[in-house]
Protein backbone atom coordinates (compact mmCIF):
# COMPACT_ATOMS: atom_id res chain seq x y z
CA UNK A 1 0.00 0.00 0.00
CA UNK A 2 3.11 2.84 0.76
CA UNK A 3 4.41 1.51 -2.78
CA UNK A 4 0.80 2.59 -4.52
CA UNK A 5 0.86 5.99 -2.48
CA UNK A 6 4.41 6.74 -3.45
CA UNK A 7 3.05 6.02 -7.02
CA UNK A 8 0.17 7.32 -7.54
CA UNK A 9 0.29 10.36 -4.93
CA UNK A 10 2.90 13.31 -6.57
CA UNK A 11 5.43 14.63 -4.17
CA UNK A 12 4.24 16.99 -1.19
CA UNK A 13 4.97 20.92 -2.01
CA UNK A 14 7.59 22.62 -0.03
CA UNK A 15 5.09 24.95 1.11
CA UNK A 16 3.82 22.29 3.17
CA UNK A 17 6.62 21.67 5.21
CA UNK A 18 6.99 26.09 6.17
CA UNK A 19 3.04 26.25 6.98
CA UNK A 20 3.51 28.66 9.65
CA UNK A 21 5.75 31.19 7.39
CA UNK A 22 3.47 30.26 4.46
CA UNK A 23 0.89 31.64 6.67
CA UNK A 24 3.11 34.64 8.10
CA UNK A 25 4.15 35.79 4.57
CA UNK A 26 0.41 35.44 3.40
CA UNK A 27 -0.56 37.50 6.12
CA UNK A 28 1.97 40.15 5.54
CA UNK A 29 0.71 40.40 1.55
CA UNK A 30 -2.78 41.04 2.56
CA UNK A 31 -1.90 43.77 4.98
CA UNK A 32 0.46 45.01 2.16
CA UNK A 33 -1.87 44.98 -0.65
CA UNK A 34 -4.62 46.46 1.85
CA UNK A 35 -6.72 43.23 1.55
CA UNK A 36 -9.07 42.73 4.61
CA UNK A 37 -9.12 38.55 5.47
CA UNK A 38 -12.25 37.54 7.71
CA UNK A 39 -10.84 36.07 10.57
CA UNK A 40 -7.13 35.74 9.59
CA UNK A 41 -8.62 33.65 6.32
CA UNK A 42 -6.79 34.82 3.02
CA UNK A 43 -10.94 34.70 0.95
CA UNK A 44 -8.99 35.58 -2.20
CA UNK A 45 -6.76 32.55 -1.51
CA UNK A 46 -9.45 30.08 -0.83
CA UNK A 47 -10.91 31.43 -3.98
CA UNK A 48 -8.25 30.96 -6.20
CA UNK A 49 -7.69 27.43 -4.28
CA UNK A 50 -11.38 26.25 -5.22
CA UNK A 51 -10.44 27.04 -8.73
CA UNK A 52 -7.15 26.13 -8.96
CA UNK A 53 -5.29 22.41 -10.12
CA UNK A 54 -6.14 19.04 -8.61
CA UNK A 55 -4.77 16.13 -8.62
CA UNK A 56 -6.73 13.21 -10.23
CA UNK A 57 -5.70 9.36 -10.60
CA UNK A 58 -7.12 8.52 -13.98
CA UNK A 59 -7.39 4.86 -14.58
CA UNK A 60 -7.94 3.61 -18.07
CA UNK A 61 -9.88 0.41 -19.53
CA UNK A 62 -6.70 -1.21 -19.75
CA UNK A 63 -6.04 -0.72 -15.33
CA UNK A 64 -3.40 1.60 -16.47
CA UNK A 65 -3.07 4.10 -14.03
CA UNK A 66 -2.00 8.20 -13.93
CA UNK A 67 -2.04 11.14 -11.95
CA UNK A 68 -3.34 14.42 -13.39
CA UNK A 69 -2.85 17.96 -12.61
CA UNK A 70 -6.26 19.39 -14.01
CA UNK A 71 -8.02 22.52 -12.90
CA UNK A 72 -11.87 22.72 -12.51
CA UNK A 73 -13.05 24.19 -16.21
CA UNK A 74 -10.55 21.95 -17.69
CA UNK A 75 -12.33 19.03 -15.84
CA UNK A 76 -15.69 20.49 -17.06
CA UNK A 77 -15.11 20.80 -20.28
CA UNK A 78 -13.45 17.11 -20.57
CA UNK A 79 -16.41 15.59 -18.81
CA UNK A 80 -19.82 17.68 -20.04
CA UNK A 81 -19.88 18.57 -16.43
CA UNK A 82 -21.81 21.69 -14.99
CA UNK A 83 -20.19 23.21 -11.95
CA UNK A 84 -22.51 21.92 -9.68
CA UNK A 85 -21.74 18.35 -10.68
CA UNK A 86 -17.70 18.84 -9.79
CA UNK A 87 -18.83 20.82 -6.57
CA UNK A 88 -20.14 17.28 -5.26
CA UNK A 89 -16.91 15.60 -5.27
CA UNK A 90 -15.24 18.75 -3.63
CA UNK A 91 -13.67 17.25 -0.17
CA UNK A 92 -14.20 21.08 1.28
CA UNK A 93 -18.04 20.51 1.01
CA UNK A 94 -19.85 17.90 2.75
CA UNK A 95 -22.73 16.09 0.45
CA UNK A 96 -24.71 12.97 1.05
CA UNK A 97 -23.96 10.02 -1.26
CA UNK A 98 -25.04 10.37 -4.85
CA UNK A 99 -25.02 8.70 -7.99
CA UNK A 100 -26.05 11.23 -11.27
CA UNK A 101 -26.35 10.04 -14.81
CA UNK A 102 -24.72 12.80 -17.31
CA UNK A 103 -24.59 13.05 -21.18
CA UNK A 104 -20.87 11.52 -20.99
CA UNK A 105 -20.07 10.63 -17.54
CA UNK A 106 -21.70 9.08 -14.01
CA UNK A 107 -20.50 11.18 -11.37
CA UNK A 108 -20.57 9.15 -8.30
CA UNK A 109 -20.11 10.16 -4.48
CA UNK A 110 -20.04 7.19 -2.05
CA UNK A 111 -18.69 7.59 1.10
CA UNK A 112 -14.83 8.09 0.13
CA UNK A 113 -15.09 7.24 -3.35
CA UNK A 114 -15.37 10.47 -4.64
CA UNK A 115 -15.21 9.98 -8.72
CA UNK A 116 -15.87 10.87 -12.39
CA UNK A 117 -16.74 7.14 -14.41
CA UNK A 118 -16.82 7.84 -18.21
CA UNK A 119 -16.41 4.96 -21.09
CA UNK A 120 -12.93 5.24 -21.53
CA UNK A 121 -11.64 6.17 -17.87
CA UNK A 122 -12.28 7.09 -14.10
CA UNK A 123 -11.19 9.95 -12.47
CA UNK A 124 -10.66 10.00 -9.02
CA UNK A 125 -9.63 12.75 -6.89
CA UNK A 126 -6.29 11.92 -5.50
CA UNK A 127 -6.45 11.40 -1.56
CA UNK A 128 -4.38 9.50 0.93
CA UNK A 129 -7.75 7.49 2.06
CA UNK A 130 -6.74 3.90 2.20
CA UNK A 131 -10.16 3.42 0.77
CA UNK A 132 -9.80 5.13 -2.53
CA UNK A 133 -6.33 3.58 -3.17
CA UNK A 134 -7.64 0.18 -2.67
CA UNK A 135 -10.61 1.15 -5.34
CA UNK A 136 -7.83 1.95 -7.78
CA UNK A 137 -5.98 -1.39 -6.79
CA UNK A 138 -9.28 -3.30 -7.16
CA UNK A 139 -10.10 -1.68 -10.10
CA UNK A 140 -7.07 -2.40 -11.69
CA UNK A 141 -6.96 -6.18 -10.62
CA UNK A 142 -10.61 -6.65 -11.97
CA UNK A 143 -10.03 -4.76 -15.54
CA UNK A 144 -6.80 -6.59 -15.47
CA UNK A 145 -7.90 -10.24 -15.09
CA UNK A 146 -11.11 -10.18 -17.46
CA UNK A 147 -9.35 -8.43 -19.77
CA UNK A 148 -12.62 -7.19 -21.05
CA UNK A 149 -11.45 -4.65 -23.87
CA UNK A 150 -12.89 -2.48 -27.06
CA UNK A 151 -11.61 -3.21 -30.38
CA UNK A 152 -12.75 -0.64 -33.40
CA UNK A 153 -12.44 -2.35 -36.41
CA UNK A 154 -13.50 -1.93 -40.16
CA UNK A 155 -15.85 -4.62 -41.67
CA UNK A 156 -16.87 -3.93 -45.72
CA UNK A 157 -20.58 -3.92 -46.20
CA UNK A 158 -22.18 -5.56 -49.02
CA UNK A 159 -22.16 -2.16 -50.95
CA UNK A 160 -18.38 -1.63 -50.77
CA UNK A 161 -18.39 0.62 -47.92
CA UNK A 162 -16.89 0.99 -44.51
CA UNK A 163 -18.47 0.57 -41.20
CA UNK A 164 -17.02 1.21 -37.72
CA UNK A 165 -18.19 -1.17 -35.61
CA UNK A 166 -16.95 -2.21 -31.77
CA UNK A 167 -15.99 -6.00 -30.59
CA UNK A 168 -15.96 -6.78 -27.13
CA UNK A 169 -13.39 -9.55 -26.31
CA UNK A 170 -12.81 -11.51 -22.79
CA UNK A 171 -9.96 -13.16 -21.60
CA UNK A 172 -10.95 -16.59 -22.33
CA UNK A 173 -13.01 -15.73 -25.89
CA UNK A 174 -11.71 -13.68 -28.29
CA UNK A 175 -14.99 -13.25 -30.02
CA UNK A 176 -18.04 -11.42 -29.07
CA UNK A 177 -19.29 -12.65 -25.25
CA UNK A 178 -22.87 -13.17 -24.77
CA UNK A 179 -22.48 -13.91 -21.05
CA UNK A 180 -24.74 -12.29 -19.03
CA UNK A 181 -21.90 -11.75 -16.15
CA UNK A 182 -20.19 -9.27 -18.90
CA UNK A 183 -20.51 -5.36 -18.11
CA UNK A 184 -19.35 -2.35 -19.65
CA UNK A 185 -16.60 -0.39 -18.57
CA UNK A 186 -18.99 2.09 -16.64
CA UNK A 187 -20.79 -0.88 -14.91
CA UNK A 188 -17.69 -2.56 -13.64
CA UNK A 189 -16.41 1.32 -12.23
CA UNK A 190 -19.56 1.67 -10.61
CA UNK A 191 -20.13 -1.76 -9.08
CA UNK A 192 -16.99 -1.49 -7.42
CA UNK A 193 -17.31 1.80 -6.23
CA UNK A 194 -21.01 0.39 -4.68
CA UNK A 195 -19.06 -2.28 -3.51
CA UNK A 196 -16.36 -0.30 -1.75
CA UNK A 197 -19.31 1.71 -0.13
CA UNK A 198 -21.82 -1.35 0.90
CA UNK A 199 -18.40 -3.32 2.31
CA UNK A 200 -17.69 -0.14 4.33
CA UNK A 201 -20.85 0.92 5.87
CA UNK A 202 -21.22 -2.80 6.71
CA UNK A 203 -17.82 -3.28 8.73
CA UNK A 204 -19.16 -0.12 10.71
CA UNK A 205 -22.19 -1.22 11.48
CA UNK A 206 -20.76 -4.22 12.65
CA UNK A 207 -18.18 -2.21 14.76
CA UNK A 208 -20.83 -0.54 16.20
CA UNK A 209 -23.04 -4.01 17.09
CA UNK A 210 -20.24 -5.38 18.56
CA UNK A 211 -19.68 -3.08 20.65
CA UNK A 212 -23.28 -1.92 21.42
CA UNK A 213 -24.64 -5.33 22.45
CA UNK A 214 -21.97 -5.89 25.58
CA UNK A 215 -22.59 -1.87 26.31
CA UNK A 216 -26.28 -2.31 26.75
CA UNK A 217 -25.96 -5.73 29.03
CA UNK A 218 -23.77 -4.21 30.97
CA UNK A 219 -25.71 -0.77 31.49
CA UNK A 220 -29.08 -3.16 32.14
CA UNK A 221 -27.13 -4.83 35.14
CA UNK A 222 -25.67 -2.04 36.11
CA UNK A 223 -27.32 2.01 35.91
CA UNK A 224 -24.66 4.46 36.55
CA UNK A 225 -23.63 8.03 34.75
CA UNK A 226 -20.78 6.66 32.97
CA UNK A 227 -22.47 3.68 31.02
CA UNK A 228 -25.45 6.28 30.16
CA UNK A 229 -22.85 8.68 28.86
CA UNK A 230 -21.49 5.61 26.70
CA UNK A 231 -24.84 4.57 25.51
CA UNK A 232 -25.43 8.69 24.54
CA UNK A 233 -22.74 8.50 22.12
CA UNK A 234 -23.27 4.97 20.95
CA UNK A 235 -26.67 5.88 20.09
CA UNK A 236 -25.66 9.51 18.21
CA UNK A 237 -23.29 7.11 16.17
CA UNK A 238 -25.56 5.12 15.31
CA UNK A 239 -28.10 7.87 14.36
CA UNK A 240 -25.31 9.61 11.81
CA UNK A 241 -24.39 5.66 10.65
CA UNK A 242 -28.12 5.39 9.39
CA UNK A 243 -28.67 8.83 7.91
CA UNK A 244 -25.65 7.67 5.70
CA UNK A 245 -26.70 4.16 4.87
CA UNK A 246 -30.40 5.04 4.33
CA UNK A 247 -29.12 7.98 1.95
CA UNK A 248 -27.04 5.60 -0.26
CA UNK A 249 -30.30 3.11 0.08
CA UNK A 250 -32.43 5.47 -1.25
CA UNK A 251 -30.35 6.73 -4.15
CA UNK A 252 -29.94 3.27 -5.38
CA UNK A 253 -33.65 2.92 -4.87
CA UNK A 254 -34.17 5.56 -7.25
CA UNK A 255 -32.43 4.99 -9.87
CA UNK A 256 -33.99 1.71 -9.90
CA UNK A 257 -37.45 3.48 -10.20
CA UNK A 258 -36.20 5.20 -13.42
CA UNK A 259 -35.86 3.78 -16.53
CA UNK A 260 -34.73 6.75 -17.99
CA UNK A 261 -32.10 7.53 -15.20
CA UNK A 262 -30.52 3.77 -16.01
CA UNK A 263 -30.83 4.70 -19.55
CA UNK A 264 -28.66 7.60 -18.91
CA UNK A 265 -25.73 5.52 -17.73
CA UNK A 266 -24.91 3.43 -20.60
CA UNK A 267 -22.13 5.51 -21.81
CA UNK A 268 -20.64 2.77 -24.04
CA UNK A 269 -23.86 2.13 -25.92
CA UNK A 270 -24.29 6.32 -26.07
CA UNK A 271 -20.43 6.32 -27.38
CA UNK A 272 -21.09 3.66 -29.90
CA UNK A 273 -24.52 5.89 -31.19
CA UNK A 274 -22.99 8.97 -31.14
CA UNK A 275 -19.90 7.67 -33.80
CA UNK A 276 -22.22 5.64 -35.72
CA UNK A 277 -24.46 8.83 -36.51
CA UNK A 278 -21.26 10.54 -37.19
CA UNK A 279 -20.46 7.87 -39.94
CA UNK A 280 -23.64 7.69 -40.63
CA UNK A 281 -23.69 11.67 -41.32
CA UNK A 282 -20.78 11.23 -43.46
CA UNK A 283 -21.89 8.51 -45.44
CA UNK A 284 -25.51 10.27 -46.51
CA UNK A 285 -23.48 13.45 -47.02
CA UNK A 286 -21.36 11.59 -49.77
CA UNK A 287 -24.60 9.99 -50.59
CA UNK A 288 -25.87 13.33 -51.28
CA UNK A 289 -23.06 14.68 -53.33
CA UNK A 290 -23.00 11.46 -55.77
CA UNK A 291 -26.76 11.69 -56.24
CA UNK A 292 -25.90 15.77 -57.07
CA UNK A 293 -23.42 14.75 -60.29
CA UNK A 294 -20.41 15.74 -58.11
CA UNK A 295 -17.70 13.51 -57.79
CA UNK A 296 -15.72 12.93 -54.04
CA UNK A 297 -12.51 13.86 -55.09
CA UNK A 298 -13.40 16.93 -57.26
CA UNK A 299 -13.65 20.47 -55.97
CA UNK A 300 -17.50 22.09 -56.24
CA UNK A 301 -17.41 25.16 -58.57
CA UNK A 302 -19.22 28.11 -56.21
CA UNK A 303 -20.92 29.02 -58.55
CA UNK A 304 -22.85 25.54 -59.46
CA UNK A 305 -23.24 24.87 -55.63
CA UNK A 306 -23.81 28.31 -53.38
CA UNK A 307 -21.46 27.63 -50.37
CA UNK A 308 -24.32 28.97 -47.63
CA UNK A 309 -26.80 26.82 -49.24
CA UNK A 310 -25.01 23.98 -49.34
CA UNK A 311 -23.88 24.22 -45.28
CA UNK A 312 -27.13 24.84 -44.38
CA UNK A 313 -28.37 21.57 -45.86
CA UNK A 314 -25.66 19.36 -44.62
CA UNK A 315 -26.58 20.86 -41.02
CA UNK A 316 -30.44 20.23 -41.36
CA UNK A 317 -29.10 16.76 -42.69
CA UNK A 318 -27.28 16.11 -40.02
CA UNK A 319 -29.13 17.33 -37.33
CA UNK A 320 -32.34 15.11 -38.33
CA UNK A 321 -30.69 11.97 -38.98
CA UNK A 322 -28.97 12.27 -35.55
CA UNK A 323 -32.32 13.36 -33.64
CA UNK A 324 -33.94 10.52 -35.26
CA UNK A 325 -30.77 8.18 -33.92
CA UNK A 326 -30.80 9.38 -30.78
CA UNK A 327 -34.85 8.88 -30.43
CA UNK A 328 -34.36 5.59 -31.52
CA UNK A 329 -31.33 4.20 -29.82
CA UNK A 330 -32.68 5.74 -26.38
CA UNK A 331 -36.11 3.68 -26.63
CA UNK A 332 -33.59 0.51 -27.31
CA UNK A 333 -31.44 1.46 -24.30
CA UNK A 334 -34.34 2.15 -22.42
CA UNK A 335 -35.65 -1.54 -23.21
CA UNK A 336 -32.53 -3.35 -22.18
CA UNK A 337 -31.60 -1.74 -18.87
CA UNK A 338 -31.79 -5.51 -17.11
CA UNK A 339 -28.18 -5.81 -16.45
CA UNK A 340 -27.58 -2.26 -14.51
CA UNK A 341 -31.04 -3.06 -12.94
CA UNK A 342 -29.54 -6.23 -11.81
CA UNK A 343 -26.26 -4.85 -10.67
CA UNK A 344 -28.20 -2.12 -8.31
CA UNK A 345 -31.02 -4.65 -6.88
CA UNK A 346 -27.51 -6.74 -6.06
CA UNK A 347 -26.23 -3.67 -4.31
CA UNK A 348 -29.51 -2.84 -2.98
CA UNK A 349 -30.21 -6.25 -0.98
CA UNK A 350 -26.86 -5.58 0.56
CA UNK A 351 -27.03 -2.15 1.46
CA UNK A 352 -30.98 -2.85 2.76
CA UNK A 353 -29.52 -5.57 5.21
CA UNK A 354 -27.32 -3.53 6.69
CA UNK A 355 -29.99 -0.90 7.04
CA UNK A 356 -32.09 -3.88 8.61
CA UNK A 357 -28.93 -4.67 11.14
CA UNK A 358 -28.83 -1.20 12.25
CA UNK A 359 -32.61 -0.79 12.56
CA UNK A 360 -32.80 -3.83 14.81
CA UNK A 361 -29.65 -2.61 17.04
CA UNK A 362 -31.52 0.71 17.04
CA UNK A 363 -34.72 -1.56 18.51
CA UNK A 364 -32.55 -3.26 21.01
CA UNK A 365 -31.48 0.07 22.47
CA UNK A 366 -35.28 1.31 22.35
CA UNK A 367 -35.93 -2.28 24.45
CA UNK A 368 -32.74 -1.42 26.79
CA UNK A 369 -34.12 2.16 27.49
CA UNK A 370 -37.35 1.09 27.62
CA UNK A 371 -36.46 -1.86 30.35
CA UNK A 372 -34.36 0.91 32.40
CA UNK A 373 -37.09 3.56 32.30
CA UNK A 374 -39.23 0.56 33.99
CA UNK A 375 -36.60 0.04 36.90
CA UNK A 376 -36.51 3.14 37.45
CA UNK A 377 -40.20 3.89 37.83
CA UNK A 378 -40.08 1.01 40.07
CA UNK A 379 -37.66 2.39 42.28
CA UNK A 380 -38.95 5.74 42.39
CA UNK A 381 -42.55 3.53 43.50
CA UNK A 382 -40.72 2.05 46.12
CA UNK A 383 -39.40 5.31 47.30
CA UNK A 384 -42.75 7.05 47.30
CA UNK A 385 -44.12 4.07 49.17
CA UNK A 386 -41.23 4.26 51.79
CA UNK A 387 -42.14 8.17 51.97
CA UNK A 388 -45.75 7.42 52.55
CA UNK A 389 -45.10 4.96 55.66
CA UNK A 390 -42.54 7.32 57.06
CA UNK A 391 -45.03 10.41 56.91
CA UNK A 392 -47.95 8.53 58.18
CA UNK A 393 -44.91 6.73 61.35
CA UNK A 394 -44.24 10.23 61.88
CA UNK A 395 -47.74 11.60 62.11
CA UNK A 396 -48.05 8.55 64.90
CA UNK A 397 -45.48 9.70 66.59
CA UNK A 398 -47.05 13.06 66.80
CA UNK A 399 -49.62 11.97 68.75
CA UNK A 400 -47.28 11.19 71.44
CA UNK A 401 -46.20 14.73 71.47
CA UNK A 402 -49.30 16.12 71.70
CA UNK A 403 -49.83 13.81 74.83
CA UNK A 404 -46.67 14.96 76.06
CA UNK A 405 -47.32 18.50 75.42
CA UNK A 406 -50.42 18.07 77.11
CA UNK A 407 -49.33 16.21 80.64
CA UNK A 408 -46.10 18.91 80.55
CA UNK A 409 -48.52 22.14 81.47
CA UNK A 410 -48.02 23.97 84.74
CA UNK A 411 -51.27 23.46 86.58
CA UNK A 412 -52.37 20.85 88.95
CA UNK A 413 -54.97 17.87 89.18
CA UNK A 414 -55.93 14.60 90.88
CA UNK A 415 -54.99 12.91 88.05
CA UNK A 416 -50.85 13.75 88.37
CA UNK A 417 -50.91 12.51 92.49
CA UNK A 418 -52.39 8.65 91.81
CA UNK A 419 -49.15 6.35 91.14
CA UNK A 420 -49.03 4.12 87.74
CA UNK A 421 -51.24 7.22 85.85
CA UNK A 422 -48.33 7.60 83.55
CA UNK A 423 -48.09 4.27 82.53
CA UNK A 424 -51.26 3.87 81.81
CA UNK A 425 -51.51 7.23 79.87
CA UNK A 426 -48.29 5.48 77.58
CA UNK A 427 -50.04 2.36 77.45
CA UNK A 428 -53.12 4.12 75.94
CA UNK A 429 -51.39 6.51 73.48
CA UNK A 430 -49.59 3.54 72.07
CA UNK A 431 -52.44 1.23 71.43
CA UNK A 432 -54.02 4.58 69.75
CA UNK A 433 -51.47 5.08 67.68
CA UNK A 434 -51.00 1.53 66.25
CA UNK A 435 -54.45 1.40 65.77
CA UNK A 436 -54.22 4.42 63.70
CA UNK A 437 -50.93 3.66 61.75
CA UNK A 438 -52.95 0.18 60.94
CA UNK A 439 -55.87 2.00 59.30
CA UNK A 440 -53.68 4.40 57.45
CA UNK A 441 -52.09 0.75 55.79
CA UNK A 442 -55.43 -0.80 55.46
CA UNK A 443 -56.41 2.62 53.38
CA UNK A 444 -52.98 2.45 50.99
CA UNK A 445 -53.88 -1.19 50.61
CA UNK A 446 -57.58 -0.58 49.77
CA UNK A 447 -56.63 2.32 47.31
CA UNK A 448 -53.97 0.25 45.71
CA UNK A 449 -51.58 2.91 46.62
CA UNK A 450 -49.19 -0.33 48.18
CA UNK A 451 -48.34 -3.68 47.19
CA UNK A 452 -50.36 -5.84 48.88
Amino acid sequence: MSELKERLLPPRPASALNLRDAAAAAASRSSASGRTSLLGVDVLGLKKRGQGLRSWIRVDTSGNTQVMEVDKFTMMRRCDLPARDLRLLDPLFVYPSTILGREKAIVVNLEQIRCIITADEVLLLNSLDNYVLRYVVELQQRLKTSGVGEIWQQDNNNNGGGQLSRRRRSFDNSFENSSPDYLPFEFRALEIALEAACTFLDSQASELEIEAYPLLDELTSKISTLNLERVRRLKSRLVALTRRVQKVRDEIEQLMDDDGDMAEMYLTEKKKRMEGSLYGDHQSLLGYRSNDGLSVSAPVSPVSSPPDSRGRLDRSVSIARSRHDSARSSEGVTENIEELEMLLEAYFVVIDSTLNKLTSLKEYIDDTEDFINIQLDNVRNQLIQFELLLTTATFVVAIFGVVAGIFGMNFEIDFFTQPGAFRWVLIITGICGFVIFSAFVWFFKYRRLMPL
